[in-house]
């Protein structure tokens, strides 16, 4: 597989598209996707949801990604590495921080953009850079840099709502190691449960109750519920699957099987969930 490499610590590019370029190469660096105007899918690890204008899509250098347009696409991309977040003038405090969080990025697919008032300060943000990026006027270089800071941390707070409330970059390396496990290995039940966990990281069972609560702030049981409901969440809201084809792909016996557990974690059917955002 080839590898796209950035050679500079960030890169600005914006496009008006009706098919997109198929990509198949690992690279090295994050990318943020911000659709500008257009509809169709977005292909992420071989999951597809629904975009359309204001999604924001974070792609890390690990996942394998590809647009697929329905209606004539404008698109916004901000490449950019770790070597930027070092070389910005984001605070020594904060740096680590971002770069833990997007280091464990490894998001749900789906548009990133989680709190409302976001979604409406980041598109000004967005044609700010655009408008930079053309005009080039006095001192662009550095009203550009404050932009791509303003929007890089815009996006690491959004982030940080998939992640345990305890969780942060002086975590004990071992807690975060579980939690890639487990998020790597919830498509196969058999794989997360406690058993296999406790012998994969030489843990007693017990003791790995209790290590995870104590480091995460919530029962293992309890954050295995809640990052699978919350895939559910975000293949109801932004994909046309079908709720026994969600129940196959999350590894549920059945389709009652997924419907009872989802009524148990959010107090309404999966069909009730998809319809409020049908109707919208």
């Amino acid at each position: 597989m080839n590898r796209d490499v950035l050679y500079q610590p960030y890169s600005i590019h914006f496009e008006t598209l009706d098919t997109f370029p198929e990509k198949e190469s690992r690279k090295n660096f994050f990318e943020l996707v911000f659709i500008l105007s257009g509809t169709g899918r977005h292909c992420i690890n071989k999951h597809s949801f629904d975009y359309s204008g204001n999604h924001m899509f974070l792609l890390t250098p690990q996942d394998c990604s590809q647009f697929w347009i329905d209606t004539t696409t404008r698109f916004f991309f901000l490449k950019f590495t770790n070597i930027y977040l070092k070389d910005s003038s984001i605070s020594k405090e904060n740096i680590q921080r971002l770069e833990y969080i997007m280091e464990n990025a490894n998001h749900k697919p789906g548009c990133i953009l989680k709190n409302q008032s976001d979604k409406t300060l980041v598109r000004p943000i967005v044609e700010a850079l655009i408008r930079e990026a053309v005009n080039k006027d006095v001192y662009h270089s550095d009203i550009t840099a404050q932009l791509v800071n303003t929007l890089i941390v815009v996006v690491a707070r959004n982030i940080t709502k998939y992640l345990p409330q305890n969780i942060d970059e002086t975590s004990e390396s071992r807690i975060i190691n579980i939690l890639n496990y487990i998020q790597s290995n919830i498509y196969e039940p058999e794989m997360i449960r406690t058993e296999v966990i406790s012998k994969t990281f030489g843990f007693s069972e017990n003791y790995l109750g209790k290590y995870f609560k104590k480091h995460s702030g919530e029962t293992l049981q309890s954050y295995i519920n809640n990052y699978k409901t919350t895939l559910i969440e975000h293949r109801l809201k932004h994909s046309d699957r079908r709720i026994t084809e969600i129940a196959d792909e999350l590894g549920f016996t059945d389709e009652s099987h997924l419907n009872k557990f989802f009524k148990a974690q959010r107090g309404e059917s999966p069909k009730a969930f998809r319809l409020q955002f049908v109707q919208q």
